[in-house]
């Protein structure tokens, strides 16, 4: 360790501490801690785009993005629902990792509803009209339970985990 000694220099407005002999000393540590090794999947992480959605937003976000695989779901494959569900996941994650830290709670409560938007399109409709449409719907939601229970407990862990991390940066900062 190196040893730095500082004295301190008068100044006009406070009073003079001359006879005293006090002297300040400073101490640094030479030698840094190396840097561990960054996994490539960590680094891919980290360079993707982290866009900072309200809770509205993130909700529409998601929104949107199941209408569409629905679409596409029902367009490709005939309305499979394992396809959907599939294409639900990484809506999940990619709504909880987006949303601003203020609207973390808002992402497991989106997520479900953007699942039965996206569910329209696939769904069969029992008749025509309205109430034929809507019991397709919610065929299709008590069916495939599985898949929507799974997009939102990811979405909601990846909240908790996101909101623990907030919480500690701010313990740290005080």
């Amino acid at each position: 360790m190196e040893q730095q000694h500082r004295t301190r220099t008068p100044r006009p407005d406070v009073p003079s501490q001359a006879g005293r002999g006090e002297t300040s000393t400073v101490y640094r540590v030479s030698g840094a801690r190396p840097a561990r090794p960054v996994a490539p999947l960590v680094l891919a992480l980290r360079k993707m785009p982290g866009p900072r959605l309200t809770g509205l937003g993130g909700g529409l976000f998601a929104m949107v993005a199941m209408l569409a695989a629905g679409g596409l779901d029902w367009l490709l494959f005939g309305g499979s629902a394992v396809a959907y569900g599939l294409l639900f996941l990484p809506v999940s994650v990619a709504t909880a990792m987006w949303v601003r830290p203020a609207d973390l709670v808002t992402a497991p409560i989106s997520v479900p509803i953007a699942f039965a938007v996206g569910a329209v399109p696939i769904s069969d409709g029992a008749g025509d009209g309205l109430g034929g449409s809507l019991m397709g719907v919610l065929t299709t939601l008590a069916l495939h339970a599985g898949w929507l229970y799974a997009g939102t407990l990811v979405a909601a862990v990846i909240m908790v985990v996101r909101r623990v991390r907030v919480i500690s940066e701010r313990r740290r900062e005080r």
